[in-house]
């Protein structure tokens, strides 16, 4: 049942005073305000402190905007044509000061009532050794005072030239809001239940939206924000906690009880180092997952280089030592076919069979892979997005793992449930750190392993920020390492060069490196996502095998180019990375046991965030740390992908900075449903509404991994 509430605020945005069609189809346009709701959640960014009224001798050159109290006198038009202006005198019991109009004097001569008090508020200018205030904001005292909303904390909104044409400046927002907030304040519902308002000590629902729009002061405000914030992040985690609840009933899963041959073998004869104890950990709660017949949705973080490959295969061999398939996506060729030739070498002793396919596969080689996973012949199937093309058709998937998942969008991962009768188990891998904000937010509905550990022997990655006034001792320090028999990759931020953005290019980088490491003595590589796959690939062997010293990049070997050898990364351009793929680029070496080296090279002139980025590299390897730095400096962006249902659309909660508000609301909405998981109870009944409206026409992705 929908409360009356939820029925006015679906009231179309035309339908309010104010608005009208030509409004309406503005605000819709370029504000996303469709209906009365839509406005009611439109929170201003800032708000102008009203509430302090100055004296007229205590303007200085340190104000910025001031309000004052006085009369206005002494109206007069001065000069001509483009110099015509309008001024007057505003005084009050300690001085007066000039007031200047350009604009809009007719109108303003028109309206002003000399000899009646005002509320003024505007920005002091000096001109001529005197202040005045150039086209002030004027208020009747007396229409202030009859207000049923007395504003004296302004809300600002946001707007745009559009809007402002159609009379929807920040103002024009102010007064529909008061128009809204007349019309709907006393039908807003509570949505919270009252033991949990008592014991969080919040404010209501109503109380919020009318202090958010027109708070008497700070502390009111806080208090709505908070409720707001609070709200918002309760409601995304109920839905993300109630949707992992029904999954956890509804969708079952194969049941892989059996650690086989395959297994047996592979970790008792073939694994060429010891597992970590961070990985046997992993191993053993995706086995968990996997044994009884509740379908695995699970989220691998781990650091780049922390092993979490051969944690994927031995889970895959799981579901082979079960007569079941394995397929592993990844977001490139190149990660895709890394992947293949790292698992084909590791099993090339057994009997599994293995295949690879991307969008380069050749018709007659796809038509043959088909074949072979349609009567199992295949065991593992690894490739990129063209494993979820509608032709592609399993005997038997059994466990899907999908790697470096945020390339993907949710849409695209779903289509791996369509590839069995019974969905398979699930197990994403991510080498990009997640902070726990987002780990919350993003994948509240899976279950989280971390490999915390690197495997012995790997030394942590030094790190230096060079200017470009050091390129002569980055040339020394590389020929230096180029004659210790180690490789060196480059990687440019651009492949051609940028009218727009003053940054070193691939290209021009190639040409460069080529003179100062001339051949025969060095031999340069160049890998971009604009070369044909063949050409890449051919280069990027040149580079494993060790005949090129130097590989000149792009971002395309961002993710799942090994080399053990290669001992030295440099960024060219470092500033126009964010901090994670500043990190995965670094992760590229220390591979190998020999020490490694990250050369972060930067312009001399670099933003505070630029320099921020660049001292939390140099001053940790922890991706979780620099995780954490990168969501402050970026915010939260749409990193899923497609946003489940749009629970990351947050009108006014920001994951950078409300952490603790998303823990308690988790906790509550936790504790809720624990209890009362379907929202039968009466005191529950509001919230039930509230949700059934939430989820109107809106796709249940959180069911998707």
């Amino acid at each position: 049942m929908v409360s009356s509430a939820n029925q006015i605020l679906e009231t179309p945005i035309e339908f309010l005073k104010g608005v009208g069609p030509l409004r309406a189809s503005v605000l819709k346009k370029h504000a996303e305000i469709f209906t009365f709701n839509d406005l009611l959640n439109y929170f201003p960014f800032r708000y102008v402190d009203k509430t302090k009224i100055h004296k007229v001798k205590e303007i200085n050159s340190d104000a910025v905007f001031i309000q004052l109290k006085g009369y206005i006198s002494g109206l007069r038009e001065l000069g001509d044509g483009k110099n015509k202006r309008l001024t007057a005198n505003f005084s009050d019991d300690s001085a007066t000061i000039e007031l200047v109009w350009f604009k809009g004097i007719k109108w303003i001569q028109n309206s002003i009532k000399e000899g009646y008090e005002y509320y003024l508020f505007g920005k002091p200018s000096i001109f001529k050794n005197y202040f005045n205030i150039v086209h002030p904001e004027l208020e009747l005292s007396s229409l202030r005072e009859e207000k049923s909303i007395n504003i004296r904390f302004q809300p600002v909104y946001s707007t745009n030239e559009s809007l402002s044409k159609k009379g929807l400046d920040s103002k024009g927002i102010l007064k529909l809001q008061i128009e809204l907030l007349g019309r709907v304040s006393e039908t807003i519902d509570e949505t919270l239940p009252n033991e949990m308002l008592t014991n969080l000590g919040m404010i209501s629902r109503k109380e919020a939206y009318r202090h958010i729009h027109f708070p008497a002061d700070t502390e009111i405000l806080e208090k709505a924000q908070y409720r707001l914030k609070f709200d918002e992040l309760f409601i995304q985690q109920l839905e993300i906690i109630s949707f992992r609840l029904q999954r956890d009933v509804k969708v079952k899963g194969y049941k892989c009880p059996e650690i086989g041959s395959f297994f047996n073998l592979f970790y008792h004869k073939i694994l060429p180092f010891q597992l970590t104890e961070a990985q046997k950990r992993v191993i053993r709660e995706i086995r968990n997952d996997m044994r009884y017949g509740k379908q695995m949705n699970r989220l691998l973080q781990g650091d780049v280089g922390s092993g979490k490959t051969i944690v994927a295969l031995m889970c895959m061999l799981i579901a082979i030592d079960n007569n079941m398939q394995a397929s592993l996506m990844a977001p490139t060729e190149i990660l895709a076919t890394q992947h293949y030739f790292t698992i084909i070498n590791l099993l090339k002793s057994t009997s599994i069979k293995v295949a690879l396919l991307t969008g380069s596969t050749k018709v007659k080689e796809r038509r043959i892979i088909l074949s072979g996973i349609e009567t199992g012949e295949i065991n593992i199937l690894i490739g990129t997005h063209a494993l979820i093309e509608d032709d592609i058709k399993f005997k038997q998937l059994g466990l899907a793992v999908i790697d470096e998942q945020h390339k993907f969008g949710v849409a695209q991962r779903a289509k791996m449930w369509t590839k069995s009768h019974i969905p398979p188990h699930v197990l994403i891998m991510t080498a990009t750190p997640i902070p726990r904000t987002l780990a919350m937010t993003f994948y509240g509905d899976l279950d989280t392993s971390v490999i915390d550990e690197l495997p012995p022997g790997r030394k942590e990655i030094k790190t230096y920020h060079f200017y470009e006034n050091s390129r002569i001792r980055l040339v020394e320090f590389i020929k230096t390492k180029i004659a210790e028999g180690r490789q060196v990759y480059i990687v440019y931020p651009l492949i051609a060069e940028s009218e727009k953005l003053d940054f070193k290019n691939l290209m021009e980088g190639y040409d460069h490196l080529s003179e100062v490491f001339p051949l025969p003595e060095y031999q340069i590589g160049i890998v971009h996502g604009k070369m044909k796959s063949d050409v890449k690939e051919y280069e990027m062997k040149r580079f494993k095998e060790g005949i090129s010293n130097i590989l000149i990049s792009t971002t395309v070997i961002e993710v799942g180019v090994d080399v053990p050898n290669a001992s030295v990364m440099v960024i060219e351009s470092a500033e126009r990375f964010g901090l994670s793929q500043l990190h995965q680029l670094r992760g590229r070496v220390g591979r190998g046991a020999e020490q490694s080296y990250c050369i972060l090279m930067t312009s001399n002139k670099l933003t505070q965030d630029a320099k921020v980025r660049m001292e939390t590299m140099v001053s940790t390897t922890d991706g979780f740390k620099i995780a954490e730095v990168d969501l402050a400096l970026r915010g939260p962006g749409d990193l899923s992908g497609t946003q489940q249902s749009g629970l990351m659309d947050f009108k006014i909660a920001n994951l950078a900075t409300d952490q603790k508000i998303l823990q308690l609301a988790r906790e509550h909405a936790s504790d809720l449903l624990a209890n009362d998981p379907v929202l039968e109870e009466n005191n529950h009944a509001a919230l039930k509404s509230f949700l059934i409206n939430f989820r109107k026409g809106k796709y249940n992705w959180s069911l998707i991994s």
